[in-house]
């Protein structure tokens, strides 16, 4: 819910007042609306009660912004069915970087859905068509024994002459003059699909914007949905990507949206950076 829907919502019942009822009195006194006069007794009662009321809603207040924190209280694991909640659970998801990629998760469901989401997004980024780049992405993402057998293939793809002419790129991987490559992931979602010691399984939902942008360029920026099953492994203190799937969907209807120019998109493309992803 955003702070307008909250707003909107009648949070306030929409009137800008806040009408109290008070409890009666031993004389069957009405409530502080109904026009009856109390008595010095009643009056303190109903200070009482008031302050009671602020004092409960206080406690309320303070206990909704604990965040993730398990609010069952009565035992059980305290996990809801369906979808993980996306507020911040207050664990700290990052400790720092290897070759610019968030490194240093927790060994745990939060820990291996933040790995996945952010391995996701160095993997699918342009950074990949860059030899240098792509190796120490490949080398910090990847488990190294994953890392040694990929690498060699990953070369091959990313610096194949067909490969790039085909999605519009020079034979180097250089984007065509006056156009600007993009190649970016927006994680939807996560959700571990196995926990068990050195071992996770996790799907990422995302969307995936890819292609060119420029008035000249063949291949315009597209979005496409996609979902990754990671397998990771727990290597050196840290969540390591030992192999991974990847499927269509699930695709959303699309709104009848006017497209963006292709100097609008290259723009939003250079100011706007990614995020770190976290559970």
């Amino acid at each position: 819910m955003s702070l307008d829907d909250e707003r909107n919502g009648g949070l306030y019942g929409g009137s800008g007042e806040t009408r109290t009822r008070l409890p009666e009195g031993e004389g069957g006194g009405q409530d502080v609306y109904g026009g009856a006069r109390r008595s010095s007794r009643s009056s303190s009662r109903s200070l009482v009660t008031v302050v009671g009321v602020v004092v409960l809603l206080i406690a309320a207040i303070a206990f909704a912004n604990r965040g993730g924190e398990d609010a069952g209280g009565g035992g059980g694991d305290g996990k809801k069915a369906g979808a993980d909640p996306t507020a911040p659970t207050g664990e700290r998801p990052v400790d720092g970087k290897t070759s610019g990629i968030p490194s240093g998760y927790a060994k745990s469901e939060q820990g291996a859905q933040s790995a996945a989401a952010n391995y996701a997004v160095a993997l699918g980024s342009a950074d990949m068509f860059k030899p240098d780049l792509r190796h120490g992405i490949v080398n910090t993402v990847y488990t190294p024994q994953a890392a040694a057998q990929r690498q060699s293939s990953l070369d091959k793809v990313y610096s194949g002459k067909e490969f790039l002419t085909g999605i519009g790129l020079n034979p180097d991987g250089s984007a065509p003059k006056g156009t600007t490559f993009v190649s970016r992931i927006i994680p939807v979602g996560t959700t571990v699909k196995k926990l068990s010691g050195n071992s996770a399984t996790v799907d990422i939902w995302y969307s995936s914007l890819f292609g060119l942008a420029g008035e000249s360029a063949k291949n315009p920026v597209s979005e496409s949905w996609y979902t990754n099953t990671y397998e990771l492994r727990w290597v050196g203190g840290d969540w390591k990507v030992a192999d991974f799937k990847q499927k269509d969907g699930p695709v959303p209807v699309g709104r009848d949206q006017r497209a963006s120019t292709a100097d609008d998109m290259a723009k939003a493309v250079e100011e706007y950076g990614g995020f770190t992803y976290a559970r």
